[in-house]
């Protein structure tokens, strides 16, 4: 059993739920928040039974800017120590900035932004105190460069990117360690919610499943890495985009996210998720 308890926002689906499997599978006691109760006491009740673990709840929704601290309280009641903080919750809309509301814009920014200060601002001085932690957020490849399509996600994790790299800078004196997971496309509910399984990005691009990115970012997590990019294709793409103007960068994700012409969209949502679970499962 692994001593360090991770808490893991947007736990229910996607990288989330791939993380929560793989602190899981390392021995780690988890606390899993996402909005809907039932999903996580059913998620929880698998992991605990599959890896023999304790596994807690609590359900939030993080587009409320007080369910952080409602977190951080539930946390505090119930006596828990968190060693390891996943900001992992993300939303994204895809289309030109002016034809998506300003609601949903703001929304982008309180999930992706905002809720990450929040948590962070409020587990980071147990972790000082201590003199020993873990915060990891994952980020994106679309931190690096701007996406037109995609302006305020891309704006989004551009500031994770910014803000776990200086963090980890301010805390490197300390035995606490900042990650941020780098993520290219990857096949979670983040492309049908986004509008995007029919763009380019999904239909042609090189997708990696959950299961790969978590394990990867599990394994840079506990190594203390700054800077994770999971993926090879997506570590040549992020280097090749530095000999790019920051406008060819742009006009470059445009084309990423327009749509697959039809002849070309043949995968659907969970398509490459389903084919790594069965190769997990034969091995």
């Amino acid at each position: 059993m692994n001593s360090e308890t991770a808490l893991i926002t947007g736990a229910s689906s996607g990288i989330g739920l791939a993380l929560a499997r793989e602190f899981a599978k390392n021995g780690h006691s988890l606390i899993l928040t996402a909005p809907k109760e039932e999903e996580l006491r059913a998620i929880a009740s698998n992991l605990s039974a599959d890896f023999d673990i304790k596994v807690g709840v609590i359900p939030a929704d993080l587009e409320d800017p007080e369910s952080p601290k409602r977190i951080h309280d539930a946390v505090l009641r119930d006596g828990e120590r968190i060693d390891i903080v996943v900001n992992n919750a993300g939303l994204g809309y895809r289309g030109n900035f002016w034809d998506i509301t300003l609601h949903d814009q703001l929304s982008i920014v309180r999930v992706n932004i905002e809720a990450v200060m929040r948590l962070t601002h409020l587990f980071l001085p147990e972790m000082i105190s201590r003199n020993r932690g873990r915060v990891a957020n994952t980020a994106s490849i679309a931190g690096f460069e701007p996406g037109p399509l995609l302006a305020v996600y891309h704006a989004s994790k551009a500031f994770v990117l910014s803000f776990t790299e200086a963090l980890a800078t301010e805390l490197e004196k300390t035995e606490i360690t900042v990650t941020a997971i780098c993520p290219g496309p990857t096949d979670t509910d983040f492309f049908p919610k986004a509008g995007m399984v029919d763009t380019n990005a999904f239909q042609k691009a090189h997708v990696m499943a959950p299961q790969d990115v978590a394990a990867i970012g599990y394994r840079g997590i506990m190594r203390g890495d700054r800077t994770v990019v999971a993926g090879g294709s997506n570590k040549a793409l992020v280097f090749a985009r530095r000999f790019l103007t920051e406008g060819g960068q742009a006009r470059l994700n445009k084309k990423f996210y327009e749509k697959a012409k039809p002849q070309s969209r043949k995968r659907q949502r969970g398509d490459i998720e389903r084919k790594a679970e069965e190769k997990q499962l034969s091995e």
